[in-house]
């Protein structure tokens, strides 16, 4: 298994395959086809999906990141 950025970036408009919110996490699976999750389905399916994954793009970090005031 190999975890990338080799997947395309996500953006505001990738759905989550489960329930239709924004998606953090793009797995690929090694036949190309891709599945997009929420951080919350993430973490629920992730222990199965990782291990068959040829790559993973985990931008879940945004969901915790705190941007930098604008002091001006």
């Amino acid at each position: 298994m190999t975890t990338t950025m080799t997947a395309p970036a996500l953006s505001a408009t990738d759905r989550c395959d489960r329930c239709n919110a924004q998606a953090y996490v793009r797995v690929v699976l090694p036949g190309g086809a891709d599945l997009l999750f929420c951080g919350h389905h993430w973490s629920r399916h992730e222990l199965v999906l990782r291990p068959q994954a040829a790559a993973i793009v985990d931008e879940t970090h945004r969901l915790t990141d705190v941007p930098a005031s604008d002091n001006r």
